[in-house]
């Protein structure tokens, strides 16, 4: 049985651990408060993932080791670089293969669906962030010292899900309130299950020819936001939605309260403009489908309606 150790419990996290706790493997989760699902195949370990010689220790003997944490959004800048290389160090001293979650801000704003062909050229903070980790990582397995490679999704959908869409518009949506995005509500925006990327991450960790490069998850077509409230409204029973853009000054005044508000602005640019990921590479290479939109979006739902 092989130890497959994962660094942070968010949803796609999470999912990954039921998968390979499913499937019978030995599954170890990290997080700084010893969170995680239950479940008897998962030992969830309570660590901070920056100390290296933690992380080496707890990941001795590890087939592979998963990147699925992340810092609170605003301050990815000062605390992801110092987080992403403890994780190398500890893929480098105990030879597990390092699969990452990232996404799609190092492409920058990009003319058509994006592939995993496309250069790096990041027009925001975040996305350079994005950028210079995955480099880090690339240039650790091109000299050898790693064996790496990185799955990146769009915003998700999934039970658990924290982003623009189930904090700003899924609640107004199901109290049957107008609901305001800091978007163009009707521009075609990509939705990944967070199901999917732990199925894209378990594949790349199994399959050797997979390392060295970043593949995009199975995602489905892309929906608007006012396709997918309206969409959630009927799921939920609720009155039809009713969806509207978030007008600039709002926005500023939630930023006002809110950090993450804050940190809005620099990416806005991925929903007032068409943002589609091409995820037909994966999908080949390893038979994976996309879990379809009605699906994901069900579940989120059912989540937000327990919370």
């Amino acid at each position: 049985m092989s130890l497959h150790v994962i660094v942070g419990a968010g949803p796609v996290g999470s999912a990954t651990a039921l998968l390979l706790a499913e499937r019978g493997d030995e599954v170890r989760l990290i997080t700084r408060s010893g969170s995680g699902p239950e479940h008897p195949g998962v030992e969830r370990v309570k660590a901070d993932a920056t100390d290296p010689e933690a992380l080496i220790r707890l990941a001795t003997r590890a087939t592979a080791l998963y990147h699925c944490a992340q810092p609170a959004y605003h301050r990815w800048a000062a605390e992801f670089p110092a987080l992403n290389a403890s994780i190398l160090r500890a893929a480098e001293a105990t030879g597990a293969v390092l699969v990452s979650i990232g996404n799609l801000y190092l492409y920058g704003q990009v003319d058509g669906p994006m592939t995993e062909d496309l250069p790096a050229r990041p027009n925001s903070v975040k996305g350079r962030v994005r950028a210079e980790l995955w480099a880090a990582q690339l240039a650790a397995h091109d000299a050898g010292r790693i064996r790496a490679a990185e799955i990146r999704g769009s915003d998700y959908l999934g039970a658990g899900v924290v982003s623009s869409f189930t904090v700003m518009v899924l609640p107004a949506v199901l109290r049957g309130r107008r609901a305001l995005a800091p978007a163009d509500v009707d521009s075609p925006h990509s939705w990944t299950y967070t199901g999917d990327m732990a199925r894209a991450l378990v594949a790349v960790a199994d399959d050797e020819s997979a390392w060295g490069r970043a593949w995009h998850a199975p995602t489905p077509p892309p929906r608007s936001i006012r396709q997918l409230a309206d969409l959630a409204a009927t799921m939920a029973d609720a009155p039809a939605a009713r969806t509207g853009r978030m007008p600039t000054a709002l926005l500023r005044l939630a930023g006002l309260f809110s950090a993450d508000a804050r940190e809005i602005p620099e990416v806005r640019y991925q929903f007032d403009h068409p943002f589609v990921l091409d995820s037909t590479q994966a999908q080949q290479a390893f038979g994976l489908t996309p879990t379809p939109t009605e699906d994901a979006l069900r579940e989120t739902v059912m989540a937000a309606n327990s919370a």
